[in-house]
């Protein structure tokens, strides 16, 4: 006889056992030989070794389908337990499972050409309106490269620029002066990663979510960098984000030319950035339309009228 605890580590521990442990009496039932028990982050197991060693091999299945899917429901276990793969069908356009499962996926085709740009190119600009998924799908893009072990890190970037509104007004220290404004960003994570793993990921730095002021003097090395509304950025500001690439990082920068908010649009450091980079080998820009906007569909139509208004104007 031996005994042998197993942690669970970065697990939704209510996912896992299931409610009132009925996850655990599937695998009571499937081991009826072994003495088997819950507590905490680990599964206590007793029992002759070859069955012992068996019920680590199966539990190693289920926490490793578990951080690819974010979720195990009883089917998928009575699956995994008699030998099966438990593998959801192909997902076209899937870039990787969110919470609960559900499937990440480029819905247009420019989100597509995002994903393929980003396979080959080490800094991309992905430029177009609001809804139109640039911020999400470089955020999955990031997340799938992050459980990959392709880099270590995602760092998620904004210039804290005011559009119409006043940092000094609002209640709080810097950090929740800052943080509606990063709100997007923590949005998308917590869609694609369950929100025990996130926090850990937070609270370890291998997801750092801050203004863009805070990147100076940084290289930022084995990381995928997202810096969204990048027309808010100046010409001095984009050039000293772009500086910060180190090795094995890809960068990509997401913004709206339509939206500047700066006093002078005219001097957006992304619109003059793209100009003076387009013939660079390894750069590309990939331009989102109204025809991406993913949101509802009121808002493809709101877009292409203020469009209008501006074209007339």
């Amino acid at each position: 006889m031996i005994e042998k605890i197993i942690y669970l580590e970065s697990v939704d521990l209510t996912e896992f056992f299931g409610v009132n442990n009925s996850k655990i009496e599937i695998l009571k039932n499937k081991f009826p030989k072994l003495k088997i028990t819950a507590r905490g982050d680990w599964i206590k197991v007793s029992g002759e070794s070859n069955e012992v060693a068996d019920f680590e091999e199966k539990i190693t299945t289920l926490i490793e389908y578990y951080h690819k899917f974010n979720v195990l429901k009883e089917d998928v276990i009575l699956e995994l337990l008699s030998g099966k793969t438990g593998v959801p069908e192909n997902v076209d356009n899937l870039i990787l499972y969110g919470v609960n499962g559900r499937p990440i996926k480029a819905r247009t085709e420019n989100q597509r050409k995002l994903v393929l740009s980003f396979e080959t190119n080490d800094l991309l600009f992905a430029i177009g309106p609001a809804g139109s998924g640039k911020t999400y799908t470089s955020i999955a893009l990031a997340v799938k490269s992050l459980k990959q072990k392709i880099v270590k890190r995602i760092i998620l970037s904004r210039p804290a620029v005011e559009a119409g509104e006043k940092l000094g007004f609002l209640p709080g220290d810097m950090k929740e002066k800052i943080d509606p404004y990063l709100q997007p960003l923590y949005d998308a994570l917590m869609d694609m990663i369950p929100a025990i793993k996130l926090k850990e990921y937070m609270e370890n730095g291998t997801i750092q979510i801050a203004p863009l002021a805070f990147m100076r003097g940084r290289t930022l090395n084995n990381a995928i960098v997202i810096l969204d509304e990048a027309q808010n950025t100046t010409t001095n500001q984009l050039k000293m984000f772009l500086t910060r690439m180190g090795d094995n990082a890809k960068f990509i920068v997401n913004g709206d030319i339509t939206q500047i908010d700066l006093p002078n649009p005219q001097n957006s450091g992304l619109v003059q950035a793209m100009n003076i980079l387009k013939e660079i080998k390894g750069i590309e820009r990939i331009d989102f339309t109204i025809k991406d906007i993913v949101r509802h569909k009121l808002v493809q139509d709101i877009v292409d009228a203020y469009q209008t208004i501006s074209q007339v104007s």
